[in-house]
């Protein structure tokens, strides 16, 4: 075990399956961008450096610059998965993904299922997503939604730099197409991270706090917001656990039901908007198997449902963070409750 870098952990396995294995390729924009140019021996590694160093280790049959045009290659990519090739493509922002959702949608993830289960179709596309880097509204989007709930794609969202060498592994040498998203907030923070090669199955949650007196389930970069917020609670002698899905498709209920059945109060962070998110689905799920077990509503904490500000300040408050903890008051009334405020009518007769 070595400290590494959520940067590093990705670097790392790619080097470790390019090497292991001939048929995996990578395209993408920038990821050779310089190269040749006044003496540059290397790529830039794209604009957060995942990528450096490929160029010189694989050379440029295998690491392969591209136009600005997603629909080409993830369609591209989809093709060459197709003939017993292994793709990488790298999408900047998954918020580009935009142009190619037919290639992503209607191509590679119906592959398996229109040639009758006879086609397999091994492609990784990895992106980029979330806010707090102040890159405005069209390059910080959380949509992971949208690609788990596609029928034909495995969704994969990395916390820790261990879960990002451990899952990419896994994502590379799985058969079926692979959304493989990372948090851009995420690519300094440091964690241990074994030398070798491993892979961590899809489907099966971390367990990243133990806890019994509330579940909180996070994804991504939610976690370190959700770590955050149990200390706080900690220290008011609350006792937080906090679990991990690590992939939203397929989705690990077993373990979900299970401490939700133990622990009967559930919190679930999601950075995307709320409307048709993971965080409602998950708590579909829980409300609809573990009515019974419930000790109080589930709670969502989630963006508010509209665009990521461009402002710094408003981009804060939009992304879901720990609040100072109080203890809630007492209801002033015993009363009935009511959903609405009754209003009184302005005119004298109540009309």
């Amino acid at each position: 075990m070595a400290q590494k870098s959520f940067r590093q952990a990705l670097n790392e396995a790619l080097h470790f399956e390019m090497g292991r294995d001939p048929r995996v390729i990578m395209m993408g924009e920038d990821l050779t961008g310089g190269a040749g140019a006044n003496g540059v021996k290397d790529a830039w590694g794209g604009p957060f450096g995942v990528t450096r160093g490929l160029l010189d280790a694989f050379g440029p049959e295998r690491i392969r610059d591209t136009p600005i045009s997603e629909a080409a290659f993830i369609g591209a990519a989809a093709g060459a998965a197709l003939t017993g090739l292994r793709p990488i493509a790298e999408i900047m922002f998954v918020d580009f993904a935009g142009v190619c959702l037919d290639q992503i949608m209607n191509q590679a993830a119906k592959f398996r299922y229109m040639f009758g289960g006879r086609a397999k179709t091994p492609l990784v596309i990895r992106a980029t997503y979330g806010a707090g880097s102040r890159s405005g509204s069209q390059h910080t989007q959380a949509l992971y939604p949208i690609f788990t709930h596609i029928p034909g794609l495995k969704v994969v969202i990395p916390s820790t730099p261990y879960d990002a060498k451990g899952l990419l592994l896994q994502a590379i040498r799985d058969d079926d197409p692979v959304i493989f998203l990372e948090h851009k907030m995420l690519y300094d923070t440091v964690g241990e991270v074994p030398d070798g090669a491993y892979t961590i199955p899809f489907g099966e949650a971390r367990v990243a706090r133990d806890g019994k007196d509330v579940l909180i389930v996070a994804i991504g970069r939610m976690v370190q917001v959700a770590e955050e917020a149990a200390r706080k609670l900690a220290a008011e002698g609350i006792s937080a656990c906090i679990i991990d899905p690590r992939t939203t498709s397929p989705l690990d209920e077993d373990t979900l039901l299970e401490f939700t059945e133990t622990i009967g109060r559930v919190v679930i962070v999601d950075e995307a908007n709320p409307r048709c998110s993971v965080a409602a689905d998950i708590s579909a799920l829980l409300a609809d198997k573990c009515f019974d077990a419930l000790k109080a509503p589930i709670k969502l904490v989630t963006a508010p449902h509209a665009p990521v500000p461009y402002a710094p300040n408003l981009e804060d408050a939009y992304i879901p963070r720990p609040m100072p903890w109080r203890r809630p008051r007492p209801p002033l009334s015993r009363g009935r409750p009511r959903c609405r405020q009754s209003r009184q009518s302005p005119f004298p007769n109540g009309e």
